[in-house]
């Protein structure tokens, strides 16, 4: 059985708490969802080990008269392969909180921004927060701000490039992080996230997921530059409320897939040994109830 620390609790509380004023606007549209993902492949950096996690997921998305809101937060639950502080049979619980905010300027200027397959041009900003009770201990504190091109697709697919500033902390101690806390560099990180509804014949399909690919952020905790990092979580999603009951996105099952390159932008270490965990390749099952 897996303890979760007070302090993993607390700032879940307190992440969730700080989003909620901006989620009060008046809402123009909404989606609420609980999912499920699990699978067996996944990797840590300085870990060789496969790991096996359940993920618990609370996704919100809403729309307001200039704008929109998302909100994600994921705990991620890990088998022994991936201990906690303590060690031992337990696993780590992770959780990571995003948070995003999009203005949309032909609104805010009541101009038509339109042009080619753009159907709106949008300012997004937000932040990432996180924490995991390993003896790494990190805890990300990441801000982005920057411009969005949202393309006139059924469903949505939006793509933005973001300027984005990270502050982490390492707890292993010297030799392996002489710094306990770190201000990395300044990053870009292009971003794309989509979810295309289409139907295979009769069956209901959903097509989502997201990719980021976030630059060089300086050196890291032990001095060794980082890298260029890729991630990728997409799936393939069959509406199973819409087939059993006749209600559209209310209840999806699929299959998705973790693709994870220079993880934490890592890839070697002082010595200039390549680290071991730091690509995944994960395939997972999904679920999703929505609200």
């Amino acid at each position: 059985m897996t303890t979760i620390s007070p302090r993993c609790k607390q700032l879940a509380l307190t992440c969730a708490c700080a989003a909620l004023p901006s989620l009060a606007q008046a809402a123009t549209w909404s989606d609420t969802f609980i999912g499920y993902r699990y699978g067996t492949d996944f990797h840590e950096p300085n870990n060789g080990e496969d790991v096996r996690k359940h993920v618990l997921q609370f996704t919100h998305a809403s729309g307001h008269s200039v704008g929109q809101h998302f909100v994600n937060l994921d705990v991620f639950q890990s088998d022994d392969k991936d201990p906690t502080q303590r060690g031992g049979s337990t696993g780590a619980t992770e959780f990571y909180l995003t948070y995003r905010h999009q203005w949309h300027l032909g609104k805010i200027l009541d101009k038509n921004l339109a042009f080619g397959p753009v159907k709106e041009v949008a300012l997004t900003a937000g932040f990432d927060l996180n924490t995991k009770n390993t003896t790494f201990a990190p805890r990300k504190r990441l801000l982005v701000i920057g411009p969005t091109l949202k393309f006139d697709v059924p469903g949505f697919l939006d793509v933005s490039l973001l300027y984005g500033r990270e502050w982490n902390h390492c707890g292993l101690g010297a030799p392996a992080c002489p710094k306990s806390d770190i201000a990395f560099d300044p990053q870009l990180i292009l971003s794309t996230a989509w979810g295309i509804p289409f139907s295979a014949g009769p069956v209901p399909l959903k097509f989502q997921g997201f990719i980021n690919v976030i630059s060089e952020k300086g050196r890291d905790y032990a001095g060794v530059r980082t890298k260029t990092e890729t991630l990728m979580r997409t799936s393939l999603m069959v509406d199973v409320g819409q087939m059993a009951w006749g209600r559209k996105n209310t209840f999806l099952m699929g299959v998705g897939y973790e693709y994870w390159r220079n993880k934490f932008g890592n890839h070697a270490t002082a010595a200039g040994v390549q680290k071991p965990g730091i690509d995944t390749n994960a395939p997972m099952f999904q679920m999703e109830l929505h609200f």
